[in-house]
């Protein structure tokens, strides 16, 4: 074996492991963790320093990192809030997305900026989930009205673009109508594979197994998830289809399945994001910093003013559906939802990556594209939380004016 095999890991897991731990010194630097990973990815990597750079061994992991942030995609969906007018809303603000979002895929297209408008069009009509749920949360706007809009809307975003990508950019090199008859019967596998799940999960539990074997050294559930998760990965390649799909549909099939109930279900799933957040996901982020092309982005001043338009774009695409809400929403928090879905990063990463290899993006596109994405992440979702404090200052107000005299 090579003597570096493990060298350049070692630097990447380092990277990791300095950035939130520095974050946690700096509370007003609110840039979140995976941008402050991607820029040293960047200054650590041949654009720059040339310190680190992607060998094989690095190439394995962040590939499992890519595959794991769509479990963990999957796995984090609440499918309980889509229902009602809330599930009608989200679909019909997606179909405006979309449309607006081939419109200007078409445009791009016609004027020569991007080689495939339907792989710009699915990419700027998604939204980064694994970032705006975790802002929601520590904001206290998950079980508001608010925050149930924004995050069902950033659900469907997520799980139609996965689909859509997996479906009309597969490596199968078949038409779209087989393309689609092997996704239906991936489907059913997937429905068969759950149903088989559920019947394993109620025998382990009827014999206890699954709780004996929880906290053992055998940490049961955890390997069935990693079995499940490898086994999808593997078919859906066999089917022609990227990895992605299959890992996001082990989330799902995991977040259905509710392996453990209560405290016990929370320790489980808590268990697998460890793994993911504290391992494959950041080495994915900094990996992604050591491949980017710092040289196309700032020695072509075209491929500069692209970032510009294509976070424009995003904004448009994923922001002027929000106008749905007016009539539920006050103008701060109608202006939040408009940055809070045009967070998208994770999935910028995921599609241009399989856009160069399919050699359907250029590399000036993909750097722009990628860079707009890490601005949206760095500056959408700090502003979205100023325009909620101040709607929340602005209704203290109104409520205090409102009241009574003592």
């Amino acid at each position: 074996m090579d003597d570096v095999a493990f060298a350049n890991l070692f630097g990447v897991c380092l990277v990791a492991f300095l950035v939130p731990f520095a974050l946690s010194f700096a509370p007003r630097i609110r840039l979140p963790a995976i941008v402050v990973e991607l820029l040293f990815g960047i200054v650590l990597g041949p654009s720059v320093l040339g310190v680190l750079r992607v060998d094989d061994t690095v190439n394995v992991v962040a590939v499992l990192g890519l595959s794991y942030l769509l479990f963990v995609a999957g796995l984090d969906l609440d499918m309980t809030i889509l229902r009602g007018t809330t599930l009608r809303l989200a679909a019909m603000g997606f179909a405006v997305s979309l449309a607006i979002a081939i419109a200007l895929g078409a445009i791009f297209y016609g004027t020569g900026l991007v080689v495939d408008p339907m792989l710009i069009a699915v990419i700027l009509s998604a939204t980064g989930l694994g970032v705006v749920l975790p802002v929601l949360r520590s904001a206290g706007e998950v079980d508001t009205d608010f925050g149930r809009t924004v995050i069902s809307n950033a659900t469907i975003a997520e799980f139609a673009t996965i689909v859509l990508l997996a479906l009309l950019f597969s490596t199968s090199g078949m038409g779209p109508l087989a393309e689609g008859g092997l996704l239906l019967l991936l489907g059913l596998l997937a429905a068969v594979l759950l149903i088989g799940l559920a019947r394993l999960r109620d025998v382990l539990s009827a014999g206890d197994v699954l709780h004996r074997m929880a906290e053992a050294s055998s940490q049961l559930r955890v390997r069935l998830a990693f079995a499940l998760l490898i086994g999808l990965l593997a078919i859906t390649e066999r089917f022609g289809f990227e990895a992605i799909l299959g890992a996001f549909v082990a989330g799902v099939i995991l977040n259905v399945l509710e392996f453990g109930e209560g405290e016990e279900g929370r320790l489980f799933t808590g268990k697998l994001e460890a793994v993911g957040f504290g391992f494959l996901i950041p080495v994915f982020f900094v990996t992604s910093g050591l491949r980017y092309d710092l040289d196309a982005l700032i020695s072509s001043p075209s491929t500069m003013l692209r970032v510009p338009l294509f976070l424009a774009a995003m904004l448009l695409v994923r922001g002027l559906p929000a106008l749905l809400y007016r009539r539920t929403m006050t103008r701060r928090h109608l202006w939040a939802a408009v940055l809070f879905q045009a967070t998208s990063l994770s999935f910028i990463l995921a599609a241009t990556t399989l856009g160069l290899e399919l050699g359907i993006m250029r590399d000036a596109t993909a750097t722009a594209l990628i860079a707009a994405g890490v601005i949206s992440v760095a500056v959408f979702p700090a502003l979205g939380l100023g325009l909620l404090r101040r709607a929340a200052a602005e209704a203290a107000a109104d409520a205090s004016a409102q009241a009574p005299p003592a």
